[in-house]
């Protein structure tokens, strides 16, 4: 026997209905796969199949991992032959752990946009030419919040109809190939950790060459769709524009070339988070962005030094406090020198640049 036919008696004895016991079929199938010795892995390999513990999974999978390596799914990248929930196909995925982030980010959409983001950035490692048949994401046709963050997790995979899987030979070739690309994703992704704080879930760096990461400054800026969206009010339709949204994606473009890195990933309520590139420092500008309607400032101005004010008390509270900055749709005339005065400085379109009050002049995020 082999992968094929393992893959295979998977495909028709697991029963997720029948539940996770010891005496269900489709689980002794699984289970036994960790001591099997007809697999014909690559030498210094090992498998373990997994269909859940005290509930059955939904997808059920099997992980491949090197011997005497991280064997703990929950963390790190491994490579796992993964089922669709309908069993009639099976994808080699390269997958970053997921269980780790519960923590921090649960288990709903914060874990998944995280996952994809790094998945995207560590999918730089691999060359166009060795993407060939290979796609990012696996279709696993669940719902449920694992699978889901399987999909999200997956930096490049190839996917198998179980129905007619391909030879051993083939199944073996396209194995080779994703522990190559493993061990290309694992020093990029050991790059980018080494270089940033481990905490710091939202800035990344893109691997260039061995072990040199070169900062990519958008890479944690996600602004939000700025295009019109429908919201339902009591029966009645209403257009909203995202005027906000906008707001903070073009001043996010204009500030990288100030030698800023805008961030926005995982960092709700905050609008927008600044850091200094290249800096050593844990210097933090901190960013509330607000539209002037009917050309009066007030309100927006009004709104601005209180959310900064509170932001600031309540989020930074273990953590060296953040320079406050304004950021205004438009000019705002005298409030400019209101809130310098109470320490925050300001920033507005202005034409097709930007203006700011002395504050943000002298660090350089506008012109004098």
């Amino acid at each position: 026997m082999g992968i094929r036919d393992l893959l295979s008696e998977v495909a028709s004895t697991y029963d997720r209905s029948a539940g996770s016991r010891r005496d269900v079929v489709g689980q002794q199938v699984l289970r036994a796969v960790a001591s099997r010795t007809d697999l014909a892995l690559p030498h210094g390999y090992k498998a373990q199949g997994h269909g859940g513990q005290t509930t059955p999974a939904a997808t059920p999978w099997i992980g491949i991992f090197a011997e005497g390596g991280d064997k703990d799914p929950k963390r790190g990248l491994y490579l796992a032959y993964i089922f669709s929930a309908d069993l009639k196909s099976v994808a080699l995925t390269l997958q970053q752990g997921i269980t780790w982030l519960e923590r921090r980010l649960g288990r709903g959409r914060a874990r998944e946009e995280h996952l994809r983001h790094h998945a995207a950035r560590l999918r730089r490692a691999v060359k166009r030419r060795e993407r060939q048949g290979w796609v990012d994401e696996p279709e696993l046709r669940d719902n449920a919040a694992r699978p889901r963050a399987y999909e999200a997790a997956s930096v490049i995979t190839k996917t198998y109809e179980t129905a007619e899987l391909p030879s051993d030979v083939t199944l073996m070739e396209d194995l080779l190939s994703g522990i190559g690309l493993l061990h290309r994703v694992q020093e990029a992704d050991r790059a980018w950790w080494m270089s940033d704080d481990a905490d710091d879930l939202e800035v990344s760096y893109e691997p260039h060459g061995h072990a040199h990461p070169v900062p990519d400054p958008l890479a944690g800026f996600h602004p939000k769709d700025s295009s019109d969206y429908v919201v339902e009010i009591k029966a009645r339709q209403q257009v909203k524009r995202r005027t906000h949204e906008k707001l903070v994606e073009d001043f996010g473009d204009h500030i990288v070339g100030r030698g800023y890195v805008p961030i926005t990933l995982l960092q709700h309520p905050k609008d927008l988070v600044l850091r200094q590139q290249d800096a050593e420092g844990s210097e933090e500008w901190l960013v509330e962005a607000k539209v002037v309607r009917n050309g009066n400032p007030t309100v927006a101005v009004r709104e601005a030094l209180g959310q900064l004010y509170e932001y600031r008390h309540f989020l930074y509270r273990e953590k060296p406090e953040p320079f406050l900055i304004g950021l205004f749709s438009e000019e705002i005339g005298v409030y400019a020198s209101y809130l310098e005065e109470r320490g925050i400085a300001s920033v507005w379109r202005s034409g097709d640049g930007w203006g700011g009050s002395p504050r943000s002049q002298d660090w350089g995020m506008t012109a004098d």
